[in-house]
């Protein structure tokens, strides 16, 4: 059975939630971070050399990073749901996103979270991180503003990857004037197999009316 090597408040959320969606039997193996550090255990290295999460096991299979998972997964257990017909521009959109959410759009925000640490020390980086981090909700507010979602009028694999980057950027205050990407958070919310996979992952600091 795949198993879902689950860290707390973390990324594999979305792991979580696809599977929900797909309706497939899982198992959760929970780790809790570290309380002094925030960082991942030292037990999850014992299931991958990085030591982070997401990571799943499905057999002698084990698969880390959230993009190379959501791939496997609806590779291997969708029959087809999630992924766009190829040749399509909802698939190149969606072949787009899936590699964009965790490569441009979440490194400005890493970069904020990296840099709050040094105090003043940061003051020159600070309006470099800004402009990025406006460009990247910029170029997400424009195709949400014409989709329903990320990829085009359906869920799709992408949705999974993109709504970390946008949930964490809705928790700092970030969506303001952003209204398609504040609607479109929202609507991922209500779901009921996002809800259902908030209350089988526990404590997610990105969720609904955070």
């Amino acid at each position: 059975m795949l198993t879902v090597h689950h860290l707390n408040n973390s990324r594999s959320q979305r792991v979580l939630w696809l599977l929900e969606e797909l309706g497939i039997k899982y198992e959760i193996r929970r780790y809790e971070r570290d309380q002094t550090t925030n960082r991942a255990p030292a037990d999850l290295k014992t299931i991958h050399p990085l030591g982070k999460s997401p990571v799943i096991t499905d057999g002698d299979k084990t698969i880390a990073e959230t993009g190379a998972i959501i791939e496997y997964i609806l590779d291997n257990h969708s029959d087809g749901r999630f992924v766009p017909e190829k040749g399509s521009e909802e698939y190149d959109n969606y072949r787009h996103f899936m590699h964009y959410a965790e490569g441009s759009a979440m490194l400005p925000f890493l970069l904020a979270l990296y840099t709050s640490y040094l105090g003043e020390a940061a003051a020159p980086l600070n309006p470099i991180i800004m402009r990025e981090i406006k460009s990247q909700l910029d170029y997400m507010e424009y195709h949400l503003i014409r989709n329903e979602y990320i990829a085009g009028d359906e869920l799709t694999g992408a949705d999974f990857m993109v709504i970390f980057p946008l949930e964490a950027a809705k928790t700092r205050g970030r969506l303001k004037g952003y209204d398609a990407c504040k609607d479109y958070v929202e609507k991922i919310h209500k779901r009921p197999a996002y809800l259902k996979a908030l209350s089988k992952g526990g404590d997610y600091a990105f969720g609904p009316d955070n």
